[in-house]
């Protein structure tokens, strides 16, 4: 307590530490509303003799006895009495602002906006059940989602965004992270495509395609590149589209095939992208690595209780729509 009172003195008071201990208004507080050194001593966790030692260092900073016998009793002085609420409210209001935030959330009525980046697919798979969450739990609440361009890190450094959802491995160690699933790529073709035709997809008939790739920076090499490689094998890119939606659009109305995480193609608590376009699934004839898509913020708002409930609505409605 000496420690923090401490480091608020300096913040709101440019004068050295010994000249004034702001403890010592928590004791004149609770000596006054006990009127007595034994009972304030029991509630400050002190012994009788320290506690009177602070009733006299009090009485020396104000220059005025506080407490004077009344028989038995203590009682306070008149300008005592002046000072009571006075020195009430300021720790009352130093204990709310010290106080832990968590606990204190009444999202039926909360009122504030949330900022939201998510790529295209994330904000066509989730946005509209994660809206529906929010508004169920918070009616007040606002949400404003926005496409991320890339995964640079200055929109939550700055404060711009709240939240954002993406795959893992922004670079700004700073930055909070919390998995919400655990992804993998598919391939997709039209239905009736060729190479759906006569059993199993192999490595070099996937390869021997044509292609749609999804880049958000548009590079023609992605991990099936790599993958292919690894089997001396090398995919014809014809088209580079910004996202999965896209790719599967073109996939589904072109001989082209594409790869796109198993999330973009829906599930029976979100929408059907695949059937309703036309297009089936396949398993690649490779392995890719694994794709973690998580909710990123900043440390400035990780205490947040009403961040933290928005970062908990979120993982539930990824837990749900993709168990």
């Amino acid at each position: 307590m000496h420690q923090t009172l401490g480091i608020l003195t300096n913040l709101v008071y440019p004068i050295a530490m010994e000249d004034i201990d702001l403890n010592l208004l928590i004791a004149l507080d609770v000596l006054l509303a006990e009127g007595s050194v034994t009972e304030a001593a029991k509630r400050l966790g002190l012994s009788p003799s320290a506690m009177s030692r602070t009733l006299s260092r009090l009485r020396a900073v104000t220059g005025d006895p506080l407490l004077v016998r009344a028989g038995r009793s203590l009682v306070p002085t008149r300008f005592a009495e002046t000072l009571r609420d006075r020195v009430h409210a300021v720790t009352q209001d130093a204990r709310a602002i010290l106080r832990p935030a968590a606990g204190e959330l009444d999202v039926a009525t909360l009122e504030t906006t949330f900022s939201i980046r998510v790529s295209e697919a994330f904000l066509e798979l989730v946005s509209a059940p994660l809206a529906a969450a929010i508004t169920q739990a918070a009616p007040r609440v606002r949400v404003r989602f926005a496409l991320k361009p890339d995964k640079e890190p200055h929109m939550l450094r700055e404060g711009l965004i709240d939240l954002e959802i993406g795959v893992l491995g922004v670079p700004a160690p700073e930055l909070r992270t919390r998995l919400l699933l655990r992804d993998r790529l598919v391939g997709v073709a039209r239905e009736g495509h060729p190479l759906l035709k006569g059993g199993d997809v192999t490595a070099e008939h996937y390869a021997a395609c044509s292609h749609v790739a999804a880049s958000r920076s548009g590079e023609f090499a992605e991990a099936v590149d790599d993958a292919l490689e690894r089997k001396n094998l090398k995919r014809e890119i014809r088209v580079v589209v910004p996202g999965f939606p896209d790719a599967m659009r073109i996939a589904a109305s072109t001989d082209f095939v594409a790869a796109v995480p198993v999330s973009c193609l829906g599930n029976s608590k979100v929408n059907e992208p695949a059937a309703a376009l036309g297009i089936r699934s396949f398993e690649l004839p490779f392995e890719t690595p694994e794709i973690l898509v998580a909710a990123i913020w900043h440390p400035r708002v990780d205490a947040d209780p009403a961040h933290q409930w928005l970062r908990d609505i979120v993982a539930r409605v990824c837990r749900e729509a993709y168990p």
